[in-house]
């Protein structure tokens, strides 16, 4: 089989299965976090994302690549959480092309408002509908994938 063959029935249920499932639950992810805080998906991804880095900052170049998401999808997100009071831009002292995102306060207590109902729905709709062999297959399964989509990302940088 070339990869342009058509997708075998097996193919095309495991293909549909995680296509809807992903829309299903993104959808679900992205209610519960406008509800409990007024926030889309990319901004709580970014938010995390800045509260995991070593002094809740990150060059914003970091952070695109680190959520994937392109430099100026990542501008506009930033700047509409700035505007909210949740990020604070700063310049680089050590690079002036370099800017750095920083969490706020008010985005960590923003992040506190709704991690709790992200890590229910995420449990309830994913966590809890698999055993714990389905996890391990479908957390190696999916890093792999990923894995292979990072490489290729990067390849085509060069």
């Amino acid at each position: 089989m070339t990869g342009t063959s058509p997708l075998d029935p097996r193919q095309m249920r495991a293909w549909l299965g995680f296509l809807t499932a992903s829309h299903l639950l993104e959808h679900e992810i992205e209610r519960q976090l406008k509800r409990d805080g007024g926030l889309s998906h990319g901004e709580f991804e970014v938010l995390v994302r800045l509260d995991w880095a070593e002094g809740h900052r990150m060059r914003m170049s970091d952070l695109a690549r680190e959520a994937m998401v392109s430099k100026s999808r990542l501008t506009y997100q930033v700047a509409g959480l700035e505007k909210d009071g949740l990020v604070r831009r700063r310049p680089c002292d050590a690079d002036r092309r370099a800017v750095w995102a920083e969490l706020t306060d008010k985005g960590a207590a923003a992040l506190a408002r709704v991690r709790p109902g992200h890590r229910a729905v995420v449990r309830e709709l994913l966590i809890e509908q698999l055993s714990d062999d389905e996890l391990e297959v479908l957390g190696e399964a999916l890093n792999r994938v990923a894995e292979r989509l990072r490489e290729r990302s990067r390849q085509r940088r060069r």
